[in-house]
């Protein structure tokens, strides 16, 4: 019992007993153990709140302001001022005559692969999701890529 309490087992609080004792006692109490206790400081105390920060006078001098992400609901964030590199006629025609391969183009990976599969597996039966979906991205009604970039027109 004396490893398990140098090695930090059996702790202070901890209630320990052996052939000889009436009832189950503190490690503390018990005079053999308490030799080989090693009885730790208290933790310090948690550190003080840090100084508040000196405001920025100009966004021009705050990089960060520029790209605030906190924008109000139904606003673009900033990704969606980038344009996208894919095209929206080439992921139309992909996706009317290849099912799932056009949203995979746009980047919408989950979709496009259970698009393809819903098609193969169906034998066909199932083209029709795909085909209105080419036609939807034809007429504009996909603005963004998978990664949240603009289309472009």
């Amino acid at each position: 019992m004396v490893e398990l309490v140098e090695s930090g087992v059996v702790g202070q609080e901890t209630y320990v007993w052996k052939r000889g004792m009436r009832d189950w006692m503190l490690a503390e109490d018990v005079p053999e153990l308490r030799t080989h206790m090693h009885i730790h400081a208290p933790p310090p105390p948690p550190p003080g709140q840090r100084p508040p920060e000196r405001a920025p006078t100009s966004t021009e001098l705050d990089p960060v302001a520029k790209y605030n992400m906190s924008k109000m609901y139904g606003q673009a964030g900033i990704a969606a001022y980038y344009e996208s590199p894919y095209s929206r006629v080439l992921a139309g025609i992909l996706q009317i005559f290849l099912p799932g391969i056009g949203r995979i183009y746009l980047g919408y990976h989950a979709i496009g692969v259970l698009q393809l599969l819903c098609t193969i597996c169906t034998c066909g039966v199932l083209w029709l999701w795909p085909l209105i979906d080419g036609i939807l991205i034809l007429a504009g009604q996909v603005r963004y890529d998978g990664y949240a970039r603009a289309l472009p027109d």
